[in-house]
């Protein structure tokens, strides 16, 4: 096993304490606008865009630095259509026989159904995978850790890089999700994490009118 070789952290920047106070609530305020939409508009994003928040995407902290994702960034209107309609199968039998009535009374007030036109309508597609273990140049197996961890939190920053961009976005997670490995040419070792739609919102586009948890809710200071 190769050596690790260490080098001084010069990229961190310690901000003083106003600052700090300014940024995070900067942070937040930019991160709060953040809504998913279920309605595009079919204007085209620079590819540019699309590839800097991918690399950002790829700074997250993973698993013995494995890195254990892939992203395939889909504008094909061909591939797009060949998608919809595989996604649209398994969302018929989710809604028709698979999902329980307790799951489906949560999902009504939402408006969603088996009906996906935002899988062609949107400019851009990103499949997100997930590497269970990596062939070396010899052919041999490279385990990877904290998978499912590490390509959340590679997913989480995309979403956030792209709204920050803005961008909307929608994370469509049809299942399974199998027939994407077929469609995006990736091999039977990467599982389908997720869909993500990405670009414009639709104008005179609407979202629920929802709130989120509190700080007491979702956190506590001991």
């Amino acid at each position: 096993m190769r050596e690790a070789i260490f080098v001084p952290l010069e990229s961190y920047k310690e901000l003083p304490q106003d600052e700090m106070k300014q940024k995070a609530s900067e942070f937040y305020e930019l991160v709060k606008r953040r809504r998913t939409v279920r309605e595009f508009s079919s204007r085209a994003v620079p590819k540019e865009v699309i590839e800097n928040c991918l690399l950002a995407a790829g700074t997250a902290p993973n698993g013995a630095n494995k890195q254990p994702w892939h992203f395939v960034a889909v504008s094909d209107p061909e591939v797009k259509k060949k998608i919809r309609v595989e996604a649209e199968k398994e969302e018929h039998e989710f809604y028709n026989r698979r999902a329980p009535e307790d799951w489906l009374d949560d999902l009504r007030p939402l408006g969603t159904d088996e009906h996906k036109p935002f899988l062609e309508e949107a400019p851009y597609l990103i499949g997100i995978f997930a590497q269970s273990y990596n062939l070396d140049k010899e052919g041999e197996k490279e385990k990877h850790y904290y998978v499912k961890e590490s390509v959340g939190i590679a997913t989480g920053i995309l979403i956030t890089a792209l709204h920050n961009a803005g961008l909307a976005t929608l994370t469509h997670t049809p299942s399974p999700m199998g027939f994407l490995n077929e469609i995006m040419g990736r091999p039977s070792h990467e599982k389908p994490f997720l869909l993500l739609v990405v670009g414009y919102p639709a104008e005179g586009v609407t979202v629920p009118d929802i709130t989120k948890k509190s700080l007491d809710e979702i956190s506590t200071f001991i």
